[in-house]
Order: structure tokens, then C-alpha cells, then sequence
């Protein structure tokens, strides 16, 4: 899987672990919500600034993002 699903598939993932709604977390990392949109499915590159708003707005570290979460214990893949 590529950098981009990855990154895509985790921001969604921690966003609903949050309960938060994509208008809500785009709204605090300051960018449009069809972008976040975008960015969830894999369809935008974002910056190295835009990821790190986004990890702010998630609580999490930017690393995390590009984490593959089938890897983590006690976590089922997240297909490929």
C-alpha cells in the first residue's frame, strides 16, 4: 500500500476513534473539509505542514499517521 492510503486510512482511523465528524477535525487543523475528504481517501498529497495540523487536530504525532496500523498489536490489518 502506498504512503498516501496509509496516511489516509489512519487519519480516518484516529478520527473516528475521536468521534469527530471531518468537518470537525478540518475545522481545527484549518483547511476544508472536501480536502480532508480528499486526503482520507488517498487522493491528495499533503504537505509536511498540513500533515502535522492534522495530527495536532488528532492528538497524535505525525509519525503515527504513516504508521501501518496492520503492524500494531492487537489491531487487525487494515487490508492492503
Amino acid at each position: 500500500m502506498d504512503l498516501s492510503k496509509i496516511l489516509g486510512r489512519n487519519i480516518r482511523h484516529f478520527r473516528e476513534e475521536l468521534g469527530a465528524s471531518q468537518e470537525e477535525i478540518a475545522f481545527r487543523a484549518g483547511m476544508n473539509r472536501a480536502y480532508l475528504s480528499d486526503v482520507e481517501r488517498g487522493e491528495r498529497n499533503p504537505t509536511v505542514q498540513v500533515v502535522g495540523r492534522l495530527a495536532k487536530a488528532l492528538g497524535v504525532s505525525p509519525a503515527e499517521l504513516f504508521r501501518d496500523l496492520s503492524e500494531r498489536p492487537g489491531k487487525r490489518s487494515q487490508g492492503a
